[in-house]
């Protein structure tokens, strides 16, 4: 299906009419400088055209007429810069939903009001079709806890929702994708390090399918150097130079987001072609430039393989990223250490568009491969606008899901038994648990952790293939180690702990995790709650207790399990949910529905 595509900037608009599925443009329209005596428009290739003054409304009012002709569109989608901790997918845009927009301007003022203006304009000429909104920080609500704070009073941030949001996610989901499929890996197997580079630029770790951690925060003036920001500076020397240069708030936000970055750097402004030809020539000033700015990318990547103990698949992406075999070069060059070595014939040769977007520049055998990928966040945005319209996202929102609480527990291969139990020892069943085979073992062990110890903790049976040792974030700071989230069965690059028996000790090199919020479902759930293996829901939870919404719950889909979600202790907590015993995993109070399915994050066609 086509759809319109509005993307609304401070002082610009860009339109597009394209083909949901393929991509293909079938005419497009920009509109530069408005609000000014020197604003104009240009249709397709055809010649600009004035339209002094123009504000947005105007703007669309002569443009998205054209843009489609007599016929209004099914659908339209709306890029939006900031959803804040509200909107964590594609939302269908209702007079609730537009008001909710405009409330978020603080954290975005150049932004979300260019977006509403389009958003507004749109419907008012178009009130029959379907408008959707796709919000940049969306990818990123499931950066953890760690990664969102600022390490300022806690009665602050909550008071003026002061928290890193991350952007640019439409991009770094798109391009992530895309590179997977390529590959032929899934997304959801990988360590990912995304790098969007252009005028805005931006970084982001990818573990499991989710952004784990970006390098922009609460605005887009957080992380890499950029066209005309400053990126990471220390907030020292802005109250420094407000001292010395007496600037207003006004002042030092127009320096740090107008006059800094690869502009103030270069001191020839902020195109990266300019500034490598200059640097090539022996300016010194852009040389610095070029070093601070490839310096700042390579640091991030180092910092992101560390935060997901390595790395699988470094993606360049972006106005930069795309086109600067010399940027790509300068970032890589030093990455050997995480098996990332470029091809340098592939790397000055690479040249992606929406016919050919993916092109690998690593070398050969490389254990981490390098890809440049064209992004199109447009193409995104319509296919995120789509599957709304053809209600991918909708679940049988009726339907009750038994919810059980999962507290820490052990999983043992026969070799850990043997060692920790005696030889020929065999798991003794205390009780079935729900999952058909599974049960709670008389057997304990002790954790003991780099901090702390902790003791009497079940083993579950039957043996499996590894180790796998599942707690609570409450547990991980008692024992004073990092487990990440991690699906169940998924123990590559995670945490070791030494696990106590009363036949010796066994140190495990891995298989920590905090497991990640899951529902288990036979196929015949799955078909009668309309989702699929591996989809990622939304779940609200009822119970006497508080009512809440997760996001980002895994479905597990198998004829062997039972129909049931599983929260950990902490989550329990948080939503008054009262076990009736203690135990490995005991029912719960309440009961939990699924709202809907995410439809952004999917894995491009033909994946």
């Amino acid at each position: 299906m086509d759809v319109v595509i509005i993307n609304c900037g401070s002082s610009s608009a860009k339109l597009d009419l394209l083909d949901a599925t393929t991509g293909a443009r079938r005419r497009r329209a920009r509109a530069e400088r408005l609000g000014t005596a020197g604003a104009t428009y240009r249709i397709d290739d055809e010649a600009a055209v004035e339209i002094a003054n123009a504000d947005h409304a105007a703007a669309l009012a002569t443009l998205l007429p054209v843009l489609v002709g007599d016929q209004p569109p099914a659908a339209v989608g709306h890029r939006v810069v900031h959803g804040g901790d509200r909107f964590c997918a594609p939302t269908r845009i209702d007079d609730a939903v537009e008001q909710a927009i405009d409330d978020l301007a603080p954290l975005a003022p150049l932004h979300n009001p260019a977006n509403l203006a389009g958003i507004r304009a749109a419907r008012a000429l178009w009130p029959d079709a379907t408008h959707v909104a796709v919000f940049d920080t969306a990818f990123h609500s499931t950066l953890p806890a760690r990664a969102r704070a600022y390490a300022i009073p806690t009665e602050l941030s909550e008071r003026h929702g002061l928290r890193r949001y991350g952007f640019h996610g439409t991009s770094h989901a798109w391009v992530a994708e895309r590179a997977a499929a390529h590959l032929g890996d899934d997304l959801r197997d990988l360590r990912v390090v995304t790098c969007h580079l252009g005028n805005g630029a931006s970084v982001t770790a990818i573990e499991g399918g989710r952004s784990i951690e970006t390098s922009m925060g609460m605005t887009p003036l957080e992380g890499l150097v950029m066209g005309t920001r400053s990126g990471d500076i220390d907030p020292g020397v802005i109250l420094e130079l407000m001292r010395r240069e007496s600037l207003d708030v006004e002042g030092a936000d127009a320096l740090l987001n107008g006059r800094s970055g690869l502009a103030g750097l270069s001191g020839v402004g902020n195109d990266m072609r300019d500034i490598e030809k200059r640097a090539g020539d022996g300016d010194e000033r852009c040389r610095l430039a070029l070093h601070v700015f490839t310096h700042r990318i390579r640091k991030y990547i180092g910092g992101y393989a560390a935060a997901m103990g390595g790395v699988d698949l470094v993606i360049f992406t972006g106005g930069i990223g795309e086109n600067s075999a010399l940027v790509r070069h300068r970032v890589a060059q030093r990455l050997d250490f995480l098996g990332a070595r470029l091809d340098e014939d592939a790397n000055r040769e690479a040249s992606v568009d929406r016919e050919h977007p993916v092109a690998v520049i690593s070398a050969p055998h490389a254990r981490t491969r390098i890809a440049v990928v064209a992004t199109d966040e447009a193409h995104a945005i319509g296919r995120a606008t789509a599957a709304l319209v053809a209600e991918q996202d909708r679940v049988a929102t009726e339907l009750a899901i038994p919810i059980a609480v999962s507290a820490r527990h052990i999983h043992l291969t026969e070799e850990a038994v043997a060692a920790l139990f005696g030889q020929g020892h065999e798991l003794t069943p205390r009780k079935p648990l729900s999952q058909p085979g599974q049960f709670a073992c008389e057997e304990t062990l002790t954790i003991v952790g780099p901090k702390r110890r902790i003791e009497g903790v079940r083993v579950l049976g039957p043996t499996r293939p590894a180790c796998q040792i599942e707690i609570s974030r409450t547990d991980e700071f008692f024992l004073g180690v990092d487990a990440p989230v991690r699906n169940s069965g998924d123990v590559a690059n995670t945490p070791g702990v030494t696990l106590i028996g009363p036949n010796g000790s066994l140190t495990l090199e891995q298989g920590l995790i905090c497991a990640r919020r899951h529902i288990h479902m036979t196929p015949e759930d799955a078909q009668r709650f309309g989702v699929a293996d591996r989809d990622v829901v939304e779940v609200a939870i009822d119970s006497d207790g508080r009512d809440l919404t997760f996001g980002d719950v895994l479905v597990r889909v198998s004829p062997r399990y039972a129909l049931e979600m599983h929260i950990d202790t902490d989550e329990a907590n948080a939503a008054e949910l009262t076990p009736g015993t203690s135990g490995a995993l005991v029912a719960a109070g309440g009961a939990a529905r699924i709202l809907r399915r995410s439809v952004d994050h999917d894995p491009a066609p033909g994946c």
